[in-house]
């Protein structure tokens, strides 16, 4: 039937089954009425304009996105920045009803020669069989998820899918301490890099965190401060944490949120109102100059944990300050110095 908008409706009523679709034009709503009949004569389900039209990975990963959005569900950088990658590469090209395990192994061995690492690659792939999964469940699309399984048994086998090497990387003291002048002599350098490398050894606060703090989370009489969405291999949206801000691993995270008062302009909420971008290029670019090999901004997470433990903190006192949910993963911070036992024997001692 025409409408006055000058569109045109399908209606299909057959065998209990009613279904309607508009379109612009007379001959689509009749090719497409004809084409959901002869689905229903065949025992099949209809599918909406908005489904059928659906080709390739490329499709699934809009309808995928378009679903979370649906439920205000936000997606996370990491994982929109794969599925901007995976629209980009021939893989996304491929029709999904042809998707099977040669495309995908395909796929891991480019994104393996184009610098990505066994983890990196494994969730490239966990992220195909998320879409496939999640848009065959809500809209009955018909997609191969098995052979995801396939090509991650095969990429294992390569060695292009693994755990990652537990990093172990502690700067010096000597180091820092290197870096610690670098950064206090440059006058040009806006970013106050020492005192954010220092308040994230004292926290343990990974980059990010350090740069969403804001004025109204940090409880100064009892030095306690809020990180709000904190890193969850869950889910972060409102893991919210109290961390209690210490002074008793070489640097005093309160003294040096102080500083920051300081130098706060009225209208800024946040703490350490940096680009956290920023925060790493100067660090990487530091340490290329000084010639301080294989270190990064996150290694000062590493440091700080590991700092905790040589004060003879316990694996759950730690953890009330990093945040660590799994405390079998936080085994892998505990990497104590050999000297700090002679710290630990003093202060029992003393005791």
């Amino acid at each position: 039937m025409k409408l006055p908008s000058g569109s045109w409706r399908a209606v299909v009523r057959r065998k209990g089954r009613y279904i309607s679709e508009t379109f612009h034009r007379r001959e689509d709503a009749r090719r497409w009425a004809t084409a959901a009949e002869s689905t229903i004569d065949r025992g099949g389900k209809p599918k909406s304009t908005r489904i059928a039209d659906k080709r390739t990975l490329v499709d699934l990963i809009d309808l995928h996105i378009e679903d979370l959005k649906s439920v205000g569900k936000k997606i996370g950088r990491t994982k929109l920045d794969m599925l901007k990658m995976l629209k980009a590469d021939p893989v996304g090209k491929s029709k999904f009803a042809e998707l099977d395990r040669l495309p995908l192994i395909a796929f891991g061995k480019r994104r393996a020669k184009g610098g990505a690492g066994p983890v990196t690659v494994g969730m490239y792939i966990g992220t195909i069989k998320t879409v496939l999964i999640s848009v065959a469940a809500l809209h009955d699309i018909e997609t191969k998820p098995d052979q995801v399984d396939v090509a991650r048994v095969a990429l294992t086998h390569l060695g292009l899918i693994g755990k990652s090497n537990e990093r172990d990387r502690r700067p010096t003291d000597e180091e820092l301490e290197r870096l610690f002048l670098y950064f206090d002599t440059m006058n040009r350098l806006t970013l106050p890099m020492s005192r954010i490398m220092k308040f994230a050894i004292a926290t343990a606060m990974r980059q990010d965190e350090i740069c969403r703090i804001v004025w109204d989370d940090y409880l100064a009489r009892t030095k306690m401060l809020i990180i709000r969405d904190r890193k969850d291999p869950r889910n972060k949206a409102g893991n919210d944490q109290r961390i209690p801000l210490l002074a008793a691993s070489g640097f005093d995270a309160v003294a040096l949120i102080e500083v920051q008062r300081e130098l706060r302009r009225n209208a800024e909420q946040r703490i350490f109102p940096y680009n956290g971008k920023s925060i790493s290029a100067a660090f990487t670019r530091a340490c290329a100059k000084l010639a301080i090999n294989d270190l990064r901004f996150h290694d000062l997470r590493h440091e700080g944990t590991s700092r905790l433990f040589e004060l003879g903190l316990r694996i759950e006192q730690a953890a009330l300050v990093s945040g660590h949910k799994d405390w079998k993963m936080l085994k892998r911070y505990t990497h104590l110095r050999p000297e700090s036992i002679h710290d630990v024997l003093a202060g029992r001692t003393a005791a």
